[in-house]
């Protein structure tokens, strides 16, 4: 059953940089949890904490690319290391602001300037590009098996967070996700094995992939869903304090990530049928049904199931549409394009951090599971208007590989 993941892993040094680059991976699915219960709990106001969780996010709509596009550049290892350093070193300096009481702006400028965290995994995906950017059965097992180690990282790193910050301090909450980033990032990029070779520029990719006019389509579907997680995040939190089970939120937001892992677990394992262009939008749509019954939660235990639900369609479309951007961008720009993605998806994050820590302090926290619904449907129907587009864009960037491909062969001949 799980032989096609079996032979994923026969690659040399495959083990190595996918169990290293897990630690930073989970500190990404902490830090922002890990930053809302700190302020929150510190600050005593949940439409504070939400502002300051997405400014440093906002901010990775910046930093992110420009470090994919350096990775590109001049290689994982030379642009990792230094990113972490600086991003370790500024989240500490929030703690140490909070902790001391210091004006609310030092909040916001040191959880910006915090916002330099590498995409690892990014560049754990382009690894497996270049293992088997070729084979395409194996690079659909590779996405499915990345998007189930996102999805682990937010099954564990909520529940780490919140205990944490609830047995220890506020700060041990964000003081965890600092040390794992820096530790996490420097074993990946001792993996030098496995490092892709820094590609040669490509005429044809000349332009930045933002010209892409598929990638561009795939960018506003992930910020809206990028605002699905982060409004979910956010009121998850409010919705189980307000019910006297704040301990509790980081395992009911576990739930919806276990339900995401296991249908991705599953997904890896499936024979793919049709185009992929169609199954992210039908993926796209499954989410957007899903989230729909988490407006009927009216205490703990129906929201548990319910979140559990909303997970099973997140892994399929994510795992569709990092392959989908896969498509789209050639290798030379291989990491620019996935962080581009990413950044869509954590700029998307902060926006619905943002309005869901301004919609609990207007409104209960039960009726703000309107905003997750709202921004699955929004991203449904821009995936929906831009799929022609989609189409034409996976086309025109097969049609000049096949064609190189047809000279090398003449050539040969």
């Amino acid at each position: 059953m799980f032989a096609p993941y079996r032979r994923l892993f026969s690659a040399k040094g495959s083990v190595g940089f996918t169990t290293t680059g897990f630690l930073a991976r989970l500190a990404l699915s902490m830090s922002g949890v890990g930053t809302v219960v700190m302020v929150a709990a510190m600050r005593h106001s949940y439409a504070l904490a939400g502002a300051v969780g997405g400014s440093s996010l906002a901010a990775t709509l910046i930093t992110i690319p420009l470090l994919g596009r350096l990775v590109d550049r001049y290689g994982q290892s030379r642009t990792a290391i230094p990113a972490a350093i600086w991003s370790a070193a500024m989240s500490a300096a929030l703690v140490v602001c909070l902790a001391t009481d210091a004006p609310t702006w030092t909040l916001f400028v040191t959880n910006v300037l915090s916002a330099t965290a590498p995409n690892v995994g990014g560049m754990a995906r382009a690894r497996w590009a270049e293992l088997y950017g070729n084979d395409d059965e194996r690079m659909h097992v590779a996405n499915s098996f990345e998007q189930v180690l996102d999805e682990m990282c937010f099954v564990l790193g909520p529940i780490i967070v919140v205990g944490l910050a609830t047995g220890i301090a506020p700060e041990a909450g964000r003081i965890a996700p600092l040390i794992l980033t820096l530790g996490g990032t420097v074993l990946f990029s001792l993996q030098r094995g496995t490092e892709p070779p820094v590609q040669p520029a490509d005429p044809s990719a000349s332009r930045s992939p933002l010209t892409n006019r598929g990638l561009q389509v795939m960018m506003l579907v992930f910020l809206f869903t990028g605002s699905l997680f982060g409004s979910l995040e956010v009121v998850t939190i409010a919705f189980t304090d307000s019910l006297h089970h704040k301990s509790s939120a980081g395992l009911v937001l576990a739930l919806q990530a276990v339900g995401s892992a296991l249908a991705g677990l599953l997904f890896g394992m499936l024979t793919l049928r049709g185009s992929s262009t169609t199954r992210f939008l039908m993926g796209v749509g499954g989410m957007a049904v899903l989230m729909l019954p988490l407006t009927l939660a009216s205490g703990l235990w129906s929201l548990v199931p319910l979140m559990f639900i909303a997970g099973m369609a997140t892994s399929p479309t994510m795992i569709t549409g990092m392959g989908l951007v896969q498509e789209l961008i050639p290798r030379s720009q291989i990491n620019e394009g996935m962080t581009l993605a990413v950044t869509s998806l954590l700029g998307g994050s902060s926006l619905g951090s943002m309005l869901a820590g301004w919609s609990v302090e207007r409104f209960d926290a039960e009726n703000s599971y309107l905003l997750p619904v709202s921004a699955a449907t929004l991203a449904l129907l821009t995936a929906a208007a831009g799929l022609g587009r989609l189409r034409k864009s996976v086309t025109a960037t097969q049609t000049p590989a096949l064609t190189k491909d047809t000279a090398e062969l003449g050539q040969q001949v």
